[in-house]
């Protein structure tokens, strides 16, 4: 049998249709068949062979010895009461030892092993997810609600050990203990096998049609009712300053109890569900022991206390009297892994469209490891970082973002070399960000994009995003302390080397105030400004020592005065290290502070070509 691989998980990951902010939670219809990828996630999930089958063989070990418990300690009670030569019970006393040991030690064994191999694969699942977002991010996820991918990527990975731990190892190893039992139990008696094996199948089938008509609905729902209340959950905390200003949070806040009231009843008909399995089981296991003893006692008056050819024995009556209710414990996990099985699908099928199926075409695609790059004549003439950064060269460049009826941006010619400070003005909506997005190849691009007389799309992202570098209008911080936000991106700087970078883009003064490097930003840096923020970003790329920089908007959250010092920092530093800036600023910028400026004229159809590079 062939196993998944690392490069199944990618595949497997593949999904169709984006992801929903507010996924409908309506119940699918019951004849639908498995896409093929969620039947690639399913395969992925359930452990290699190699892995799941030691715990399978200790599970089944385990539930045959506590099923040969009670057979044995029947035979043991019923053949003692005769009271015969202690000889003809020690092997039976042995047995209730062993059993008893085995039960307990086998079922360690079997939650070790299973566990270990289910972990093993999550871990797989978890990659090959991660690995099919990445090049999706960040333009390919726009349109993306955070909390529900989130949820996808969490909780329903998560949800899908499951598979092994709570579908396929349940489902096995009651069927092998079942079918082994009625098998012991028919060489007793054969009318009492008959009547258990009726019992445990109409129970089982019964079991699993009233849990289908209760809870199945339910189950399927759980998954995207979980992902819609985190996604609601995840956009108050993060707007609870805005809604509390524009009086929206109580709307907000009963939007959230409903959709906490929706999980809760989807909860409570699962709870439903579970109960009315649990109540059939047990109606059937009595009825098992009732028949039992209707078609044990005339074999048993038959055979007299002393077991006559064709009739039964006191402590074999005993035994098949008694065997049902062993078995029934362990029949009692198939209908709960049935309903696992349609949570697990249901978290399949949400791991499953967490991404495009195919990468949209407005995303680049990474060029194959070991794939040769043909240098132009008169181009680079090797593959290192310095020869591909002399010049960056835009001809005719366009953007589009996914999904977009109209490019966003359209004929930008520029030509950067090192030194170069360009100033890219615009009105909104002209397409600026988008060229920053382009340029680190976080979009793809029409027209021509060179690095060192190398066309972009030639190399690998990594290689050009090493070459040039993006400080965001809105820069991400984590929630950790300064010294950890600027290692990420040379994490063998010394604290001296960040002191330093620090002290370059202004805020040494402020970091000592704090505390130093271990101060703490918070949370998307909410205990900085937004003038800091970009600071800090601005110090982080200049620690990761980018040849070209592309700098968007970084005005944008500052006062007007903080805004023309950041302005002139970033440049003057550049200028310092013969770096080339793309400054991208609605914001006037002085003509002593840079080379060249650029001007997109915004979106009218006869002013799509951008102005060029004029002179400063």
């Amino acid at each position: 049998m062939s196993e998944p691989t690392l490069d199944a998980a990618a595949a497997a990951a593949a999904a169709a249709g984006a992801v929903a902010a507010e996924p409908a939670v309506s119940a699918p219809a019951r004849t639908r068949r498995l896409s093929t990828a969620t039947r690639a996630i399913l395969r992925l999930a359930q452990p290699r062979a190699r892995w799941f089958l030691p715990g399978l063989a200790a599970g089944v070990a385990s539930m045959l010895c506590a099923v040969a418990l009670l057979a044995t300690s029947a035979w043991l009670i019923t053949r003692a009461a005769e009271q015969p030569p202690i000889l003809y019970l020690s092997m039976a006393v042995v047995g209730v030892r062993a059993f008893a040991l085995g039960r307990s030690a086998f079922r360690y064994l079997d939650r070790l092993s299973s566990h270990d191999a289910a972990f093993r694969q999550l871990s797989l699942l978890r990659v090959g997810v991660f690995s099919r977002i990445i090049p999706l991010a960040p333009a390919g996820l726009a349109d993306t609600g955070r909390g529900e991918l989130l949820t996808r990527l969490v909780r329903d990975v998560d949800a899908l050990q499951d598979l092994p731990l709570r579908v396929v190892q349940p489902l096995a190893t009651a069927g092998i203990v079942a079918a082994l039992s009625v098998a012991g139990v028919w060489s007793v008696l054969p009318a009492a096998g008959l009547t258990l094996l009726l019992s445990l199948v109409v129970a089982g089938v019964l079991g699993a049609l009233g849990s289908g008509v209760l809870a199945a609905r339910a189950e399927r729902e759980l998954a995207p009712l979980r992902g819609n209340l985190t996604g609601q959950v995840l956009e108050v905390v993060e707007n609870l300053d805005v809604l509390t200003a524009f009086g929206a949070l109580t709307g907000r806040l009963d939007a959230l109890r409903r959709a906490d009231e929706l999980l809760r009843r989807a909860t409570l008909r699962r709870s439903l569900g579970v109960g009315v399995q649990g109540a059939v089981l047990s109606l059937f296991a009595g009825a098992a022991t009732v028949a039992a003893l209707a078609v044990g006692i005339p074999a048993l008056a038959a055979g007299g206390s002393g077991g006559a050819a064709g009739g039964l024995a006191g402590p074999a009556f005993a035994v098949i009297v008694l065997v049902p209710m062993a078995v029934f414990e362990v029949f009692g996990t198939v209908p709960a892994a049935l309903g696992a099985w349609r949570e697990v699908r249901s978290s399949a099928e949400r791991v499953a469209t967490a991404v495009p199926t195919e990468i949209p075409a407005e995303i680049p695609v990474e060029v194959p490891v070991g794939v040769p790059v043909e240098i132009p004549s008169g181009g680079a003439t090797g593959p290192t970082r310095g020869e591909r950064a002399r010049i960056v060269e835009l001809t005719d460049l366009g953007a589009r973002w996914p999904g977009a009826a109209s490019p966003a941006v359209t004929g930008v010619f520029l030509r950067l070399a090192p030194g170069d400070r360009v100033h890219l003005a615009g009105p909104s909506g002209a397409g600026k960000t988008s060229l920053a997005q382009a340029l680190v190849r976080f979009l793809d691009y029409t027209g021509s994009y060179t690095l060192g007389g190398v066309e972009a799309r030639l190399l690998p992202q990594s290689e050009v995003r090493a070459v040039v570098g993006l400080c965001e209008q809105r820069p991400w911080l984590f929630d950790d302390s300064i010294r950890q936000n600027l290692l990420f991106a040379r994490d063998t700087a010394t604290d001296e080397e960040l002191l330093a970078v620090v002290d370059r883009v202004g805020l040494a003064e402020w970091a000592a105030e704090r505390g130093g490097l271990d101060a703490r930003v918070g949370e998307r840096g909410a205990l900085v400004s937004g003038g800091q923020a970009q600071r800090i970003a601005l110090a982080r790329a200049l620690l990761a020592d980018f040849p070209v920089l592309v700098v968007d908007e970084p005005t944008a959250n500052v006062d007007e005065e903080q805004g023309d010092r950041l302005v002139r920092d970033i440049l003057v530093t550049a200028a310092e290290d013969g770096r080339a800036v793309l400054l991208i600023s609605h914001t006037p910028v002085p003509d002593e502070l840079i080379t060249a400026r650029v001007t997109l004229p915004g979106r009218d159809p006869g002013l799509r070509r951008a102005a060029g590079v004029l002179p400063a």
